[in-house]
């Protein structure tokens, strides 16, 4: 019986507005009161999900938690009470930022409770409004951050074909980092061993739960290493093509028709 589901937000558990599904919603229910864990795991901070905690509610409640930064973070949602944080380095986040002003990007730049936002596009704005809260900034350096805990680094662009030619350009410079791709626009970094499917075997570990109680759910590659080391990983029908054969399953539904929910129902519930 599977203890644990850890579950990716954006392209997964939520539709194209941004909100959980009655489907899943009603899927959560049923096993939250059978006692299994159902967690968020996202590249999204901790606060900004808030939202989805309570339309699930999970908000605030002792005893549930949720990964975020893509593993960077693990907290409990009572009082977002941190029990594991690692970020990048000050010095490692400045080089990304510096980096990434040489390549027609947008730069993200996460500490535990902000989101820092260089020459977003005005789609791109229009992609983070309701999923994060963030600040536009137009600093050649992150010097203001100095001193803060920084979580993780990333860079945008539609064109995922251009990211990966950023990505081997840097080559090298990012051997010391864990790095991913997500929502098909984001090229991500973060601190080496820094991934979902560590946070979700810390996460087990830290309840007790075997990695083979586990069951993990996403779409795309920052949820690929949690999909490996879960009892279960299960892919949506809207993953990206490049990683369906690494899933051990793909559902007939897709994050919009409650992918999620046929998850739960047939693999988990027995319906």
């Amino acid at each position: 019986m599977y203890k644990i589901i850890a579950c990716d937000l954006d392209e997964t558990l939520l539709d194209s507005n941004t909100h959980v599904p009655k489907r899943n919603r009603e899927a959560i229910k049923k096993i939250t009161q059978k006692g299994i864990k159902f967690v968020l795991a996202t590249g999204r901070g901790y606060v900004s999900v808030a939202k989805t905690l309570k339309e699930i509610g999970l908000f605030d409640k002792p005893n549930q938690y949720v990964i975020s930064f893509n593993g960077a973070c693990i907290t409990e949602n009572k009082s977002n009470r941190i029990m594991y944080f690692q970020g990048l380095s000050f010095d490692k986040a400045n080089e990304l930022y510096q980096l990434g002003l040489n390549y027609d990007v947008c730069i993200h730049v996460y500490t535990k409770d902000m989101l820092y936002v260089y020459k977003p596009a005005p789609d791109e704005i229009d992609y983070l409004t309701g999923r994060h809260h963030f600040k536009i900034i137009n600093e050649q350096n992150i010097s203001f951050l100095k001193g803060q805990e920084i979580a993780k680094v990333l860079y945008e662009n539609t064109d995922m074909n251009y990211l990966r030619k950023v990505a081997a350009d840097l080559g090298k410079k990012t051997d010391d980092l864990d790095v991913s791709y997500s929502s098909n626009r984001y090229l991500e970094f973060n601190h080496s061993g820094v991934n979902k499917g560590a946070g979700l075997l810390r996460l087990a570990k830290n309840l007790g739960v075997k990695p083979t109680e586990t069951m993990a759910l996403g779409d795309n590659f920052n949820d690929l290493a949690m999909i490996k080391a879960a009892g279960l990983g299960v892919g949506m029908q809207n993953t990206n093509p490049r990683m369906i054969k690494q899933c051990d399953v793909i559902t007939s539904a897709n994050n919009n028709q409650g992918g999620v929910a046929e998850a739960i129902g047939k693999y988990v519930l027995g319906s």
